[in-house]
């Protein structure tokens, strides 16, 4: 008995590990769908159908996402244009050993390593594939994502009722309250993760505008959208600190020491005050959390720890500190 007890765990051990990537997905996705789901519960109470309450939703999401996608296509493709047009200039300065292209070239041979690099066969080429490959799983990987946040958030009250049966029917009562009380936290998360976001995309905006850094207004949105996600401030800073080039060299440096003081600000002030406060979290418990998650699953490790901690901390107090109290 003990050695099949000792092989079903290894095997149900190994079987978790095979299906590693797929659970990550299947959680994240339901973590979505419980952020969202007082959005939905507050539509239904006003006598709005779950279908049309979810549809509302999403059919909001996906257009702040879709404008934000939208409004960055036009600079872009201008920036290339552009690019492509002074192309024939940067060539031009890069054979002239006069100029600071020309001496950078010289110095450290820029155009040959460019030129074995996207020749046939050279490592440009396979970084490129490897690159598409990344990006077309990355994809495929947001559309179930986003599948699954559906099928979960349509089906949220049967799910919730599913798992309520699961426990004792003497204990049930005590098992929904914490439930819903666990699910009220995702959703007080994501609210403190969006108020955060749209204060990092404002401070964005605000610094661009005081040193005319191009579009401030398409910066500040994508700084806005990539803190929605654990260190896409950091990401949204280099960017920005690479828009801000074309400016000038000292403005670039004081970019990057700007977003060096918001991630920290962000990390140490922000986030405990704001989203700690809002599911109940020390500031303490808030920046462990985010760190072992990170360390455990990356990214999306990163986003759910905070309600996790929240989770658990609930659990504790409501089921094993009294039990501790009456031993």
């Amino acid at each position: 008995m003990a050695s099949a007890g000792v092989a079903v765990t290894y095997g149900l051990v190994r079987l978790l590990g095979s299906a590693s990537g797929a659970l990550v997905l299947i959680g994240a996705a339901l973590f979505f769908a419980l952020g969202l789901e007082p959005a939905v519960s507050g539509l239904v109470n006003r006598r709005l159908p779950r279908w049309a309450a979810v549809s509302l939703v999403l059919v909001v999401v996906f257009g702040v996402l879709a404008g934000a996608v939208a409004s960055a296509i036009p600079p872009l493709v201008q920036e290339v244009r552009l690019f492509v047009e002074q192309l024939p200039h940067y060539l031009q300065q890069a054979q002239d050993h006069s100029s600071l292209i020309g001496r950078i070239n010289e110095r450290f041979h820029v155009q040959q390593q460019i030129t074995g690099m996207i020749r046939p066969g050279g490592p440009a080429v396979g970084g490129i594939v490897k690159v598409g490959q990344t990006l077309f799983g990355a994809a495929s990987h947001i559309v179930i994502v986003v599948v699954l946040t559906v099928y979960f958030l349509a089906d949220m009250p049967r799910i919730r009722t599913t798992m309520y049966r699961l426990v004792p029917n003497s204990r049930r009562p005590r098992a929904i309250l914490i439930g819903d009380e666990v699910v009220a936290k995702v959703g007080d998360y994501v609210f403190g993760n969006v108020v955060t976001s749209l204060i990092a995309g404002a401070a964005t905006s605000v610094w661009c505008l005081i040193f005319d850094i191009p579009y401030p207004l398409l910066l500040g949105t994508f700084v806005a959208i990539a803190d929605l996600f654990p260190y896409g401030s950091t990401v949204g800073g280099f960017v920005v600190a690479l828009v801000a080039l074309v400016v000038s060299i000292p403005i670039c440096v004081a970019t990057v020491a700007f977003y060096i003081v918001f991630r920290l600000a962000e990390d140490y002030l922000l986030t405990p005050r704001i989203i700690g406060r809002a599911v109940r979290v020390s500031g303490v418990v808030t920046v462990v959390a985010v760190l072992i998650g990170a360390a455990l699953l990356g990214v999306v490790g990163a986003l759910v720890a905070i309600p996790i901690a929240a989770a658990l901390q609930l659990l504790v107090s409501e089921l094993l500190f009294p039990v501790l109290d009456e031993a």
